[in-house]
């Protein structure tokens, strides 16, 4: 009876701690994803320990009363399946490891023919020991004896667990933070078995192996399954927040094309979608007449195959494309992303309803998002992102998550109890002296909850010092849908942004180009046009402190010289007439409006020297006619007057007036011009 009890014990806990996976994930792998065949691996770990702890039970109480003769063929079989099922959990339990580590290499295969090994020759002995007594026997009076075969059995299981102990702890060496815990603790349950085997050997009357067996589920079951459980609590949390911005998400297996699909949009369940189905290319074919807009069908059906999708996914993460979806009868616009899961082995499709931002003429921007299928999409999306931290919104502790490089996985790189303290505190080693104070704005727990009161998230863009060079970086913040965390994503962007600034300087770069004279290097027609746009503006808005002048300029004799000389030496003179209206008019803008015509916009100390400079003009080309050399620039000038002037064309017409009287005077023999203080008159 005190025998039974050990084992009665073991068992009653292992149904408590492990009742939970045998209903939610049972016994057939043939039915589960890759991730969750590790459970099921477990299971029969769990349902093999069951078998021997009921089966060493059972002969403990049989084995007080081995004098009855009625229950020694009993007690007999009982032994054999002992053996058989103390077989079976090494052969379980390593299946659950080689499963746990997704490892398809030599060394779990090796590990798995080992077993297999070990297994055959203990079965063996097993049929042969009714005959030749190999791994035990009774005597007379019904008392068990293990045989040497027992005790060679034992060796090699200790063995063997001594191996595959060493092998975890090497997988456990090369892991990083949570993930080499529970490597350890599956080491160390290993571990457990041969030691507890061994003490077997010492006194096979004590249940020491059904005492190992609840060391190591308990083991397993505090640092690797609750473990796991809460990591994927918080990966499924991530994984909705994100999800929330698209319409819905599809989860699709490439090899079998099962999908599941998630939904939170009311305009998307009313198209009657299924959450799962086997065969996702055919029924998304189905659907399409029954929920795309008609005039795009056939566009939306070339996209439906296998094989086009990934043709189009070959060499890059994602694509996209849109068409119009039936929301309540109405034609909406929906961008489809497809993309491959960071393993490659699932495709992950997203829909978004762009109406509203195609309406609007805003960019849309693609952003990744988590979907139903908790863990591994969390993964996929936080690829996407160099790192994820999870904050409590109350007691301001965090989680930063990084994808693990060795496994893929998404994993915890570091948590701490004050996420906003030590911003404050490695902001000013980090982000350039430049951006530290709208960094430090940015991240104030009363600025994250007041920008997130009325929006889904916010964002800002700032330069990080990286290797002594500024890398620009995007933190966008979310808060998760409870309202309990917020989930801030961290991303380098610096190849964006910087493409952004040359693109800006290319296009001011064109936009100066497309306003400068190509011949002259002086403004042209169109940047004269936007400037008279600019001042009538200012004339409309009554501003009293405007001041200016426009000079109204006119080559004499260009018809002349292309005439005679050539249009190469006519370009020339229209080229040094500008350099002149440069020189004289050295602060402010000089514009060609013509083949020969100019006009000068005076501002500013010009403005105020006008008369001085008009007359330096006017006697520089009397100059040049006198030495009969040199440009001859007919000018005519007129002031800009609050009380009169309603238009800049007014101000123009009298400059060009006085141009033309100008013009016609240089004609004369012996042009003469008066002082500019006083009214012009033409004097011969």
């Amino acid at each position: 009876m005190l025998y039974a009890i050990t084992p009665a014990a073991v068992l009653i806990l292992n149904l408590i701690l492990n009742w939970e996976l045998f209903t939610n994930y049972g016994f057939n792998a043939k039915k589960q994803d890759k991730q969750n065949i590790v459970q099921v691996r477990y299971n029969w770990f769990l349902l093999a320990s069951c078998c021997y702890i009921v089966v060493d039970m059972t002969w403990g109480l049989l084995y007080e009363h081995k004098e009855v003769e009625a229950f020694f063929p009993y007690i007999y079989y009982l032994t054999v399946f002992y053996f058989m099922f103390m077989l079976l959990t090494m052969v379980t339990w390593t299946r659950y490891m080689v499963a746990y580590l997704d490892n398809r290499g030599k060394r779990s295969d090796a590990l798995i023919h080992v077993v297999r090994i070990l297994v055959i020759i203990g079965m063996a002995c097993l049929i042969l020991n009714r005959k030749y007594h190999l791994m035990f026997s009774y005597n007379d009076k019904n008392e068990y004896v293990g045989e040497v075969g027992r005790n060679i059995s034992y060796f090699l299981q200790i063995a063997f667990y001594i191996g595959i102990t060493a092998y975890m702890l090497h997988v456990a060496h090369n892991s990083t933070e949570r993930q080499k815990t529970r490597y350890k603790a599956v080491a160390a349950t290993s571990m457990v078995l041969g030691i507890f085997l061994s003490f077997q050997i010492i006194n096979a009357f004590f249940p020491f192996y059904a005492t190992g067996l609840m060391i190591g589920i308990c083991l397993v079951h505090t640092f690797v399954q609750a473990s796991e459980k809460k990591e994927k609590m918080i990966h499924d949390h991530i994984a909705l927040v994100m999800a929330e911005g698209y319409e819905a998400i599809f989860y699709i297996d490439i090899e079998t094309s099962e999908y599941l699909s998630f939904s939170k949009s009311k305009k998307y369940r009313s198209m009657d979608a299924v959450e799962t189905g086997k065969n996702f290319f055919k029924d998304a074919l189905e659907s399409i007449e029954k929920c795309v807009f008609p005039n795009d069908w056939e566009y939306a059906k070339s996209f439906y195959s296998k094989e086009t999708i990934l043709k189009n996914l070959e060499g890059r993460k994602s694509f996209s494309f849109k068409y119009r979806v039936l929301v309540n009868n109405e034609p909406r616009f929906f961008l489809f992303t497809m993309m491959r899961e960071s393993k490659g082995q699932y495709l992950i499709f997203y829909e978004k309803d762009i109406e509203d931002e195609l309406n609007a003429e805003k960019a849309q921007k693609e952003k990744q998002k988590q979907t139903i299928t908790f863990g591994q999409i969390a993964e996929s999306l936080a690829s996407n992102y160099d790192e994820i931290y999870y904050v409590d919104i109350e007691k301001n502790s965090f989680i930063c998550y990084q994808v693990n490089n060795i496994y893929g996985q998404l994993e915890i790189n570091k948590t701490g109890a004050d996420f906003f303290g030590e911003c404050i505190e490695n902001i000013p080693h980090i982000i350039h002296e430049q951006d530290c104070e709208q960094v430090i704005a940015f991240v104030s727990k009363d600025n994250m909850i007041a920008s997130m009161e009325n929006r889904k998230d916010c964002s800002l863009t700032y330069r990080v010092i990286a290797s002594g060079k500024p890398q620009y970086t995007r933190m966008t913040v979310r808060k998760s849908s409870d309202g309990t965390h917020f989930i801030i994503c961290v991303e380098n962007v610096d190849t964006e942004i910087q493409k952004e600034i040359q693109r800006l300087k290319e296009l001011t770069n064109a936009k100066e180009l497309a306003r400068r004279d190509e011949l002259t290097g002086v403004k042209n027609k169109n940047a004269y046009k936007e400037f008279v746009s600019t001042i009538q503006e200012s004339i409309d808005k009554h501003k009293t402190c405007l001041n200016f002048a426009i000079v109204v300029c006119d080559t004499n004799n260009l018809k002349q010289i292309n005439d005679t000389l050539g249009h190469a030496a006519g370009d020339e003179y229209i080229q040094d007439s500008a350099q002149l209206l440069c020189d004289i008019f050295a602060h402010s803008p000089v514009f060609r409006v013509g083949g020969d015509e100019f006009v000068v916009f005076l501002q500013g100390s010009d403005y105020i020297s006008r008369h001085f400079l008009m007359d330096n003009l006017r006697r520089h080309v009397l100059e040049n006619k006198e030495k009969g050399k040199g440009v001859i620039i007919a000018s005519g000038i007129a002031e800009y007057n609050a009380q009169s002037d309603h238009f800049v064309s007014e101000i123009f017409d009298r400059a060009d007036k006085e141009m033309y009287e100008v013009k016609k005077f240089l004609k004369s023999p012996h042009p003469l011009f008066p002082p500019p203080t006083q009214q012009m008159t033409i004097r011969i």
